[in-house]
């Protein structure tokens, strides 16, 4: 019998724009000081600032924890689970 396993809740805690907490992360794409591009289950987020750096990272509960100066987090429309760059290219 196949279980189907529901997405870990995704907040995100902002503090004083230097300080990130966020749980519910699958994957991250790609991190340097400037930009932090991380995959969760409501899609795509993009965090970009001065000086950031993962503090944190458990891979098994979701949680990453980021510092650095904070000017702008958002996500994109791609949804996570939606299927790789051949799926999006052929809607």
């Amino acid at each position: 019998m196949e279980t189907k396993q529901l997405p870990a809740p995704h907040n995100i805690i902002i503090e004083d724009r230097k300080n990130v907490t966020i749980s519910g992360v699958t994957d991250v794409e790609s991190f340097d000081e400037e930009t932090v591009i991380l995959m969760t289950d409501l899609g795509e987020l993009v965090i970009k600032g001065f000086g950031l750096h993962i503090s944190k990272i458990d891979v098994v509960s979701g949680d990453l924890a980021l510092e650095g100066e904070i000017y702008n987090l958002g996500y994109t429309d791609t949804q996570a689970g939606g299927g790789g760059f051949l799926s999006r290219l052929f809607r």
